[in-house]
């Protein structure tokens, strides 16, 4: 299964927050979707699972367009910050509705990864705190079932175990079930080491769509204050210098 972005633009008044992207995901890779805030991350998975549309372009699923299709939703499931379910509703509620919407949504996982991270099952959403609210949407996203499953910032709040934790339940996951997995984050060191595919977008715009071993190979850093470096990059094409130069901003915040 594929999902294919084609051309897509989207606007928010006069900002552009996506410029003609043309997009591919599939094959049981785990993509890594690399930029700074605000770069366009989080639109364009929006515009994936239609929470927004497109202002042109088409998105895809093996051909078929994914807005107004049901069939083609479902087999997509997305982690945002914002989150779904009622706030009054408990835990164990939410997986057991979880379960009635979404079909392939494994409830014995979702228990077994809840107690993992020692998440409470008899608490209100409302009343979790900012680490296990995150957590709580962390569970639900990987046992959702789906082939697809796109994180978008999946580690905010989250403390230094708890982040070490969610990539080997990650890594579990996809060795047990391969599946299509997108990784939105500006945190790049951190799933450097899990991701296959790089896509790096700036301003909206795809800039870097290669393999990560074609990225690193050969590899060489550069450091020193942004404007040094976007001084040094000006007019180069290296794809490898602008990968490392970005991870190398991303160390500076």
């Amino acid at each position: 299964m594929t999902i294919e972005l084609n051309n897509v633009s989207k606007n928010f008044g006069r900002t552009v927050a996506l410029d003609r992207v043309s997009l591919k995901f599939g094959g049981h890779k785990i993509y890594g979707l690399l930029g700074n805030n605000g770069a366009g991350k989080s639109t364009l998975l929006n515009v994936i699972t239609s929470r927004c549309f497109a202002g042109s372009g088409e998105v895809t699923l093996d051909g078929k367009p994914i807005h107004d299709n049901d069939s083609a939703l479902s087999q997509i499931f997305m982690l945002s910050e914002k989150n779904y379910f009622p706030e009054s509703m408990k835990v164990k509620e939410a997986f057991r509705w979880a379960g009635v919407f979404m079909p392939t949504f494994d409830q014995a996982s979702a228990k077994r990864f809840a107690e993992r991270f020692e998440l409470p099952l008899n608490k209100k959403i409302a009343n979790l705190s900012t680490g296990y609210e995150t957590i709580f949407k962390i569970v639900m996203a990987l046992a959702a079932g789906t082939p697809f499953l796109l994180l978008d910032e999946p580690v905010l709040g989250l403390d230094a175990r708890h982040r070490d934790m969610f990539y080997k339940m990650l890594i579990e996951l996809y060795s047990e079930k391969p599946c299509t997995i997108v990784i939105s984050t500006h945190l790049i060191s951190e799933v450097s080491n899990l991701i296959e595919h790089c896509v790096i977008i700036k301003d909206g715009r795809i800039i870097i769509d290669a393999p990560c071993e074609e990225l690193l190979k050969p590899e060489h850093g550069i450091s020193g204050p942004d404007a040094k470096v976007n001084e040094y990059l000006r007019g180069k094409n290296n794809l490898q210098d602008y990968f490392i130069a970005l991870m190398n901003e991303e160390g500076q915040q």
